[in-house]
């Protein structure tokens, strides 16, 4: 059981040729310190909201990368929009990345993954 309760989330690309429609709480908010965000990203650190597939609804069409072995990653080929990130590490799961929410403030990060590879001006303290 999640410790989330909002229902539903929607969110887009930055050009709004793919969007998405969430169903049900998330499995979790996170944010992920890894190298291959920082490259996939261009940001010091990512924030995902993470679901499982049946609890994401597409709108148009991501472009799928394959960044690593058994690592996909979706964005939006109009506008280059980072949107997800599925690997075989979490089977039947899509994480999406929270700044293409509509409402980002809706999550809250609670925890830290791949804290060891953070930038050391952006280790977590918490």
């Amino acid at each position: 059981m999640s410790q989330y309760s909002d229902p539903a989330g929607s969110g887009r690309c930055g050009c709004g040729a793919v969007s998405f429609v969430t169903e049900g709480p998330p499995k979790f908010v996170a944010n992920c310190h890894c190298g291959d965000c920082r490259k996939a990203t261009g940001a010091a650190f990512s924030t995902w909201v993470g679901y499982r597939n049946d609890q994401v609804r597409w709108t148009g069409e991501r472009t799928v990368f394959q960044s690593s072995p058994g690592v996909s990653r979706g964005f939006c080929a109009a506008c280059g929009s980072p949107l997800t990130y599925q690997g075989e590490k979490w089977p039947g799961e899509t994480h999406l990345l929270i700044g293409a929410f509509d409402q980002p403030e809706a999550f809250i990060p609670t925890g830290h993954v791949f804290a060891d590879e953070a930038l050391p001006w952006s280790k977590p303290d918490d």
